[in-house]
């Protein structure tokens, strides 16, 4: 049996661009991950089998689940190898909250992919388990990445940048609440397609980077500048779901007012939410948000996390 961690991601920087001609929005993000991890324990079956066992109930079990996807496109893309080692049973100790903007999901999906090309033996490159991994959903890529990493195109287009300042993200999160990526997007474009970039209109590179904001971004994470970075956080799809979630408006609020008494570097809502996050560059400083917003809330429904940035996103346990 092979065990993984797969941990989270946060958006430190989401930009909507525009269209693609696959439907898609064209993006720029800055992506972040975080040491909240899903436990995967990948068990070697002697049948074509797969079989998804986990913890939370809202997790699906079935051919939906994108860990049960990621097996059975190793399957149908390597026969000859996993025809002589059958399938596998996956059981999912599920840490990141579901629905979260998190990418936990995709964080499983990626994690069972790099499991069974250990498994397996299937000599695959990063950049090949990458290839697959976008044909499963636009955030697996990053998270076989995982570290920081700007993500370009429909978010599958990932390069790693610089090492990013060690800092901690305090994440709060509704149990109850969720947001339909899909939903946040078609609203966005709903509302918003009128200010997208026809980018075929810029002859050049220069032109195209003067027209998309997110350069700041990475130079602060070049720059390990916690501050710069607190300050440069950004998130177009806000514009769409905080007026339609009160709940997480409010707590993006109240986190914010608590980390600037605080020390806090910045709050923002995580993809397309609704996980709100502060920065703090202090463990102690974390701690005292958490235990304020918690306290401040008194909410069994809301949880609160402290989730250090980590350089990976999935980690393969002795």
């Amino acid at each position: 049996m092979l065990t993984l961690l797969a941990n989270a991601k946060i958006n430190l920087y989401l930009e909507i661009i525009g269209s693609r001609p696959d439907g898609f929005h064209e993006l720029v993000m800055v992506m972040q991950s975080v040491n909240l991890a899903d436990r995967i324990d990948l068990k070697p079956l002697n049948t074509p089998t797969i079989r998804i066992i986990c913890n939370h109930p809202q997790v699906p079990t079935d051919h939906t689940n994108l860990a049960y996807k990621a097996v059975s496109l190793i399957q149908k893309r390597f026969p000859s190898r996993t025809n002589q080692r059958g399938g596998v049973e996956i059981t999912i100790d599920k840490k990141i909250p579901v629905g979260a903007g998190l990418a936990g999901g995709s964080a499983n999906a990626a994690a069972v992919l790099f499991g069974l090309d250990m498994l397996w033996q299937l000599g695959l490159t990063r950049i090949g388990l990458q290839e697959l991994g976008a044909e499963l959903g636009s955030d697996v890529p990053f998270c076989l990445a995982g570290g920081c990493a700007i993500a370009t195109g429909r978010g599958e287009e990932v390069d790693v940048l610089r090492k990013s300042p060690k800092l901690f993200a305090v994440l709060a999160k509704y149990e109850s609440t969720s947001v339909s990526t899909p939903w946040a997007y078609q609203t966005y474009r709903a509302e918003f397609e009128h200010t997208y970039l026809n980018l075929d209109n810029f002859a050049t590179l220069e032109e195209r980077r003067s027209r998309i904001h997110a350069g700041k971004m990475v130079e602060a994470v070049s720059a390990q500048n916690a501050a710069k970075v607190g300050a440069q956080l950004h998130n177009d799809l806000e514009k769409v779901v905080l007026p339609a979630y009160p709940k997480v408006t409010q707590l993006k609020a109240t986190m914010a007012d608590i980390a600037r008494d605080r020390g806090g570097l910045g709050t923002m809502m995580s993809g397309s939410g609704p996980t709100v996050f502060t920065l703090t560059d202090n463990l102690v400083q974390a701690g005292t948000i958490q235990r304020e917003v918690r306290s401040h809330f008194n909410d069994p429904d809301l949880k609160v996390y402290v989730a250090p940035f980590a350089t990976h996103g999935i980690v393969a346990r002795p």
